[in-house]
């Protein structure tokens, strides 16, 4: 008998996927290392994934 799977999470159409990411400005700090920047995606909040609509209107 087939089994139940759960829906699969609807993947971000901004970052496809890919919620965070560094960016390097191209400066150096002292010791040598590269200056970092992170950026998360403002769409899916850094989740990745975003709910269906019905989803979120029920408070699922």
């Amino acid at each position: 008998m087939a089994q139940p799977t759960p829906a699969r999470a609807r993947i971000c159409a901004d970052c496809d996927g890919f919620p965070a990411v560094a960016i390097t400005t191209g400066l150096r700090n002292r010791d040598g290392s590269r200056q970092i920047l992170t950026a998360t995606c403002r769409t899916c909040n850094g989740h990745g994934h975003t709910t269906r609509a019905a989803l979120a209107r029920a408070g699922r």
